[in-house]
C-alpha cells in the first residue's frame, strides 16, 4: 500500500493531495520531482506504479517478492537500490532485518518496504525541513535512506557488543552452566548480519565513484562518507566474528576441563570405596580359617582396618586436586 506521496518542487513539497494517474508528467517539470512510498505491495497494488513510471519488470518482480541481497543496478536511466535496514532486539539477542528497495531516476524516487526494520517516516520529515538538500532530488532521498541504515547497523553493533562481553564473561566465570547455546545463536546472528552489510560495500563504492545521472555529483562524497562509515561496521562484524569463535574454542576448553575434573572425582571415589568392598567380600566369605571367626576383635579390626585405608586414600586423593 502507498504510505506516503508528494511532489516537490525545488525542495518543498507541493501542497494538497497526491494523484498517482500523470505524476511521471507532472514531475518532468524543471526542479520537481515525485517521491513515493509503499509497504509491502502486492502485484495488483505495484501495477499502476509500474505502469506510470516505467519500471523495469525484472526489477519490479524483485520489489515485490523481496528477499534480495544488498545490489545496485541500472535499468535505462533508473538506478535500482537494495538495502537491509536492521534492528536489535536485545530481549531476544536477535537481529531483525527488513529490506528496502528503491526505484531513482532524475525526477522520481519509488520506496518499497518490506519488514519492520528501517522505517522511513523520520527520514521524509527530516528531509522536509531541508529543502537545500532535496534541490539535489531523488539522488538526496537515496542518500538520507542509505545513511538511515548505515546509522542503524552501529546501533546494532552495539547491542551485539553487549550481549559479547556478557556470554564472554559468562564462559569464564565459576558458573558451572555452559552458554554453548547462547554462544552458537550469537553467531548464527553475526553471520546474518554480515550478509546484510559487507554486500552493500560495492553498491556504496559504485555511487561514490560513479557517474549516475540520477546522483548530483555533490553528493557523491556523502555517499564515500557513507562508504566509510559502512567499512567500519563491516570490519567490527568481521571482529566479532573472530571474537565468538575464540570464545566458542574457549568455552569448549572449559567443559572439557570441567569433564576431566568431575572423571576424576568419581575415579577417586570409586578408588575410596573399592578397598572396603574387597575386604568386606574377602571376609565375608567366612572360611573356617578366617581370625574373625574365634578372635574376639576380628570384626573390629577388619572394620578399622578398611577405615583406615579409605582415610589415607581420601587424603591423598584431595592433596592432589582429585577430591
Amino acid at each position: 500500500m502507498i504510505v506516503d506521496a508528494a511532489l516537490y518542487d525545488n525542495g518543498t513539497r507541493r501542497a494538497g493531495g497526491f494523484d498517482l494517474d500523470g505524476a511521471r508528467e507532472k514531475s518532468r517539470a524543471d526542479g520537481t520531482f515525485c517521491w513515493l512510498g509503499l509497504f509491502e505491495p502486492d502485484e495488483a497494488e505495484f501495477e499502476a506504479v509500474r505502469t506510470e513510471f516505467d519500471l523495469h519488470e525484472l526489477a519490479v518482480e524483485d520489489a515485490i517478492q523481496a528477499h534480495q541481497r544488498p545490489k545496485l543496478e541500472l535499468y535505462d536511466d533508473t538506478l535500482f537500490v537494495v538495502l537491509k535496514p536492521a534492528r536489535y532486539l536485545d530481549a531476544t539477542e536477535e537481529i531483525e532485518l527488513g529490506e528496502i528497495l528503491l526505484f531513482v531516476d532524475d525526477d522520481f524516487v519509488v520506496v518499497v518496504r518490506h519488514g519492520e526494520a528501517g522505517q522511513l517516516v523520520r527520514v521524509r520529515q527530516a528531509l522536509d525541513t531541508q529543502p537545500e538538500e532535496l534541490k539535489y532530488g531523488p539522488g538526496a532521498v537515496l542518500l538520507a535512506v542509505v545513511e538511515r541504515v548505515v546509522d542503524d547497523y552501529t546501533s546494532v553493533l552495539s547491542g551485539l557488543e553487549r550481549d559479547i562481553q556478557e556470554v564472554e564473561k559468562q564462559v569464564f566465570s565459576d558458573n558451572d552452566e555452559a552458554p554453548t547455546e547462547r554462544i552458537y545463536k550469537l553467531k548464527r546472528e553475526v553471520l546474518e548480519f554480515a550478509s546484510a552489510t559487507t554486500p552493500l560495500l560495492d553498491p556504496l563504492d559504485r555511487l561514490a565513484r560513479g557517474r549516475f545521472e540520477a546522483i548530483d555529483r555533490d553528493l557523491r562524497e556523502y555517499f564515500r562518507d557513507t562508504h566509510d562509515e559502512l567499512q567500519r561496521v563491516a570490519d567490527q562484524v568481521r571482529t566479532f566474528r573472530e571474537l565468538l569463535t575464540s570464545i566458542l574454542d574457549a568455552n569448549l576448553t572449559q567443559v572439557s576441563v570441567r569433564q576431566n575434573e568431575d572423571m576424576r572425582k568419581i575415579s577417586a571415589w570409586v578408588a575410596v570405596a573399592a578397598v572396603p568392598t574387597l575386604l568386606a567380600g574377602v571376609w565375608g566369605m567366612n572360611f573356617a580359617s578366617m581370625p574373625e571367626l574365634d578372635w574376639r576383635f576380628g570384626y573390629p579390626v577388619a572394620i578399622g582396618v578398611m577405615v583406615a585405608i579409605s582415610a589415607f586414600l581420601y587424603t591423598r586423593f584431595k592433596r592432589s586436586g582429585w577430591l
